[in-house]
C-alpha cells in the first residue's frame, strides 16, 4: 500500500502551523505533547478479594514510552498480559497500580466521563477481530464514532475516503458477514481513525489472517505512523513485530 495517509502541512502568512488535512479529509490536531501515552510502573493483577484467593500478577513493573509516529509492538505469548496492557493503555481498564498518561495527563487525576472524553479525542481502539457491528454496513460501521456527537453527516465524505484509503471504497455497502476477516479488519482500523486518532491501539490484527491479508493490515499500521499518529499494537506475528519502531517482549 502507498503512503496515502501522509499529512500536508501548510503554513499561513503569520507563519503559524495551519491545521493538518489528511487525503481523507480529515482535520488532525496538531500533536500537544511528543509523547501521548506514557505507561509507567504498571503492575496488573487479577482475582483475590473476600473469598481468600490470591490475586494473580499478569504484569508487574512495566513501563512505556510512546512517541507521536511511532509503532511499538508488545509481544509474547497468550496470557502473557499483552491485552491487559492495551486495555490499560487506552483507558478502558485501570491498571492495579501505576501511572497511565496521555499527553502529560495523569488518569488519575481525571473522572469516568474525563477519561471517557479525552479517550474518544485522543485514542483509536481496535480489539482482536475488530468488533463489527453486524447488519450494519461497512460505511455505517466506521461512522459509528460520530454517533455521540451527532457529526455522522458531517464526517460522511471522510469515512468513505478512510475506506478507499484502506483499500475498500468499492465494499462500503457490504455487512461484515460479507466481509472477509481481513477486510473486517480494516474497517475496523478506518473506524478507529474517523475521529482524528492520535493513538491507534490495535490488539492482534493478524490474528488468523493469510499471510497477503496480514502484510497489508502491517502496511496500513505503519502508513498510519506517517500522520504523526502512534501504534501500540499486541501481536506474535513475526512480520509486525520486525517492522515495528520498537518492541517489548513479554515472558
Amino acid at each position: 500500500m502507498s503512503n496515502d495517509l501522509n499529512l500536508r502541512r501548510v503554513r499561513g502568512n503569520n507563519e503559524a502551523e495551519a491545521p493538518v488535512q489528511t487525503r481523507a479529509n480529515t482535520i488532525v490536531k496538531e500533536a500537544d505533547h511528543a509523547t501521548p501515552l506514557e505507561l509507567s510502573n504498571i503492575t496488573i493483577r487479577y482475582g483475590g478479594g473476600k473469598n481468600g484467593s490470591d490475586a494473580v500478577s499478569v504484569v508487574d513493573g512495566f513501563d512505556l514510552t510512546l512517541s507521536a509516529g511511532e509503532m511499538h509492538c508488545v509481544a509474547g505469548r497468550s496470557g502473557s498480559g499483552k491485552t491487559s496492557i492495551l486495555t490499560v493503555g487506552a483507558g478502558l481498564t485501570l491498571p492495579t497500580s501505576g501511572r497511565v498518561l496521555w499527553e502529560g495527563d495523569s488518569l488519575e487525576t481525571m473522572s469516568d466521563d474525563e477519561i471517557a472524553d479525552r479517550r474518544r479525542a485522543l485514542i483509536g481502539y481496535v480489539d482482536q477481530g475488530g468488533a463489527l457491528i453486524d447488519g450494519m454496513s461497512a460505511l455505517e460501521n466506521v461512522l459509528l464514532p460520530a454517533v455521540p456527537d451527532g457529526e455522522v453527516e458531517q464526517r460522511r465524505e471522510m469515512a468513505k475516503d478512510l475506506l478507499d484509503l484502506v483499500g475498500l471504497g468499492r465494499r462500503m455497502r457490504h455487512r461484515p458477514e460479507q466481509l472477509s476477516g481481513g477486510e473486517r479488519q480494516r474497517v475496523a482500523i478506518a473506524r478507529a481513525l474517523i475521529l482524528g486518532t492520535r493513538v491507534l491501539v490495535v490488539d492482534e490484527p493478524t490474528a488468523s489472517l493469510d499471510r497477503a491479508s496480514a502484510n497489508r493490515i502491517i502496511s496500513i499500521l505503519k502508513d498510519t505512523t506517517s500522520d504523526g499518529i502512534a501504534v501500540l499494537v499486541a501481536s506474535h506475528d513475526h512480520e509486525l513485530v520486525r517492522l515495528s519502531d520498537t518492541l517489548t517482549e513479554l515472558i
